[in-house]
């Protein structure tokens, strides 16, 4: 600003001084005038508003008086103009609506000064309006920078407790509460997807929770999610194809084996997919190539030989138990079949049957479980499935 006459900017921040409350009143009211969502507001959040505008209108007046020649600093501004309204302004006033009443009360101020002023001054205090609506500017940014700041780090305790709570199968109506608090809104299946933690996750959890949230919502999905010791837990809403919406998020893992449970029918009941996918993680070093990510049931091998209750008794319930009450004949076969090294022909010759009659009985054994016997992995499956199948009956 260019060096104005000690006389006349003292008579100037006088005028300025008496005119401060008419100033913030014409603001106000032409806020009512000029903002749908101004009006909107109760009047407690009206009363916050106007206290912002004086604040500010308060705040040039000073700079003006003592300091006309040097920068506003955004610091001290963010005390002296949003020090009169609480934080939670920020959640009932977004950015751009403060961007607008900012930039209105500017408006109105320049519109008025030209009554208040002599013309000598005007050229000086309209610089110094314009400068100073600039750095307010700048501390509206901060404000609301510190207070997303603020919000992300509550939002990722609150998901990290539901997270735990999922995990400790303590999914009350709080848990559901905390869930939905933080962008949770699915009423669908879900499914839980564990593995390492990404390095940068010690540091910056606030980030990979977001990027999990984000790569979620893509995929049509939503997600809570928590870093649990040197494991990242996701828990996926929405789920319709298991391994497909996993790979959504399974770029956000650290290096290893990323397993994803069973389907869940809700979130209340999704400590019985963790619990699978934990187990099974624990399992999954047993298959080195093992794809990202795997479901728990693909790794039902591991799981058995690690002394996995839960894996024991899919593999006799879904497994065993089918073939034995479907046709007596399809146990008989599949250990004929793997007692003659998986030969059609020889298989045939000591059940005294077709070889066409052996390979029927072996598509009917595929049907039934999902697994094709001669496929060496799944062959593993089904042979510890037989021995789990004897030992129950």
């Amino acid at each position: 600003m260019s060096p104005t006459g000690s006389a006349q900017r003292a008579e100037a921040t006088r005028q300025l001084r008496a005119a401060t409350g008419s100033l913030s009143t014409a603001a106000t009211s032409r806020m009512d005038t000029d903002l749908p969502w101004f009006r909107d507001l109760s009047a407690e959040e009206r009363s916050y508003v106007g206290m912002i505008v004086q604040a500010g209108v308060k705040s040039f007046v000073d700079w003006f008086a003592d300091e006309a020649g040097s920068d506003p600093q955004d610091h001290a501004l963010v005390g002296q103009v949003f020090g009169a309204a609480p934080p939670a302004m920020a959640g009932t006033v977004d950015l751009h609506q403060t961007v607008d009443l900012i930039k209105l009360t500017i408006d109105e101020v320049e519109a008025n000064i030209e009554r208040l002023l002599d013309p000598d001054v005007l050229p000086d205090v309209h610089a110094a309006v314009l400068r100073y609506g600039r750095e307010v500017a700048f501390a509206t940014a901060e404000v609301y920078a510190r207070a997303a700041e603020v919000r992300g780090r509550w939002d990722a305790r609150l998901e990290a407790l539901a997270v735990d709570a999922v995990l400790r199968a303590e999914t009350d109506e709080a848990v559901l509460s905390r869930a939905s608090a933080v962008g949770w809104s699915s009423r669908g299946e879900v499914a839980v997807v564990v593995g390492t933690a990404p390095p940068e996750a010690a540091g910056a959890q606030t980030g990979v929770f977001e990027e999990v949230r984000r790569c979620a919502r893509e995929g049509g999905l939503d997600a809570l999610s928590a870093v649990q010791g040197h494991l990242l837990v996701v828990i996926l809403g929405g789920v319709g194809q298991l391994e497909k919406d996993a790979s959504s998020v399974v770029h956000l893992f650290g290096e290893g084996a990323v397993v994803v449970g069973p389907i869940a029918t809700d979130l209340a009941h999704a400590h019985l997919s963790a619990r699978v996918a934990l187990d099974a993680l624990r399992a999954a070093a047993g298959w080195p190539d093992a794809p990202r990510p795997v479901s728990a049931h693909d790794l039902l091998p591991e799981r058995i030989l690690a002394g996995d209750d839960l894996a024991r008794t899919e593999a006799i319930d879904d497994l065993y138990r089918p073939l034995a009450e479907s046709r007596g004949e399809l146990v008989e076969t599949l250990v004929a079949y793997f007692a003659n090294g998986a030969g059609i022909e020889a298989t045939a010759r000591s059940l005294f049957v077709h070889a066409n009659t052996v390979r029927y009985r072996l598509g009917q054994i595929a049907d039934l479980t999902g697994l094709t016997p001669s496929v060496p992995r799944d062959a593993l499956t089904l042979q510890l499935a037989l021995v789990l199948g004897r030992q129950a009956r």
